[in-house]
């Protein structure tokens, strides 16, 4: 027997729309995280200060979660064709507001704005009894 070469036809993968998706930005002190994702939770686009190329205490600012959410954002327009988000921000750290106004700059409507960021209810384990 004879082994005949045989081709197989690779299935071209339907380019799935998402008009409408979230947006969760994670904004600390040290990076800002951004993450778009469809209306179950599914992540579409992701991008990060320090994925942007920012190092050390510049990953922190507002203009690199500018970049960051921009940069995301047009991934995610392009692939999927998003245009409308509802924003998810969690942390305190400076790229709050700047990677929600980047969306907007980008040409993808915010809904609305929910802050998710974890609030402590009982505070940490207090320090043990000094003995003398």
């Amino acid at each position: 027997m004879a082994d005949t070469p045989t081709t197989t036809t690779k299935k071209k993968k339907a380019k799935r729309s998402v008009a409408a998706g979230q947006l969760h930005v994670q904004a600390t002190f040290n990076n800002t995280i951004v993450t778009l994702t469809d209306a179950q939770g599914g992540a579409l686009a992701a991008s990060s200060a320090g994925a942007c190329g920012f190092r050390g205490s510049k990953k922190g600012t507002a203009y690199a979660a500018q970049v960051a959410a921009e940069k995301a954002a047009n991934a995610a327009k392009q692939t999927y064709g998003l245009s409308k988000v509802n924003a998810f921000i969690k942390g305190v750290g400076l790229g709050r507001d700047a990677a929600v106004r980047a969306m907007q700059t980008a040409g993808i409507t915010v809904e609305s704005i929910t802050d998710v960021t974890g609030v402590p209810h009982g505070g940490v384990r207090p320090k043990k009894a000094r003995r003398v």
